[in-house]
């Protein structure tokens, strides 16, 4: 069982998904790391998000950037969108997980932060995780 899942559009994209497990890994939270694009690989992604028990997902993309609002759109569980700097400085990526219609949020954060996408899932998870909030005021 994991309690975030972080989903990088392409392998390019693991060494910030890295950051990411390192700072979820340092509170003990339980995470995964897969490769799913939104448009090269759509079936795959569906199946990683209906059969995710993760409680939290951390999507991670550049360029069209549309991995976080296309898991968004798949589940009610936050999500957490990691634009990549990729093109543009990043903005492209940062405007397009910022643009989410009402009722498919995205939470996100700056641009190629994913350590801090993995902060806000800590505190996300902290709120139902009594041990996990103690050790935030530590």
């Amino acid at each position: 069982m994991v309690d975030v899942l972080i989903i990088v559009g392409s392998e390019t994209d693991l060494p910030l998904a890295k950051k990411a497990e390192e700072a979820l890994n340092e509170f003990g939270v339980a995470n995964k790391i897969e490769v799913a694009s939104a448009h090269r690989t759509p079936d795959k992604l569906d199946k990683l998000v209906s059969s995710s028990d993760a409680k939290v997902f951390i999507g991670i993309a550049g360029l069209s950037a549309a991995l976080p609002g296309v898991i968004a759109s798949k589940t009610k569980k936050p999500v957490i969108g990691v634009p990549a700097n990729v093109k543009m400085d990043g903005l492209d990526a940062l405007l397009s997980m910022m643009q989410m219609p009402s009722g498919v949020p995205v939470a996100t954060v700056g641009i190629d932060n994913a350590k801090n996408a993995a902060h806000l899932a800590i505190r996300i998870l902290a709120l139902s995780d009594s041990k996990l909030a103690a050790r935030l005021k530590k």
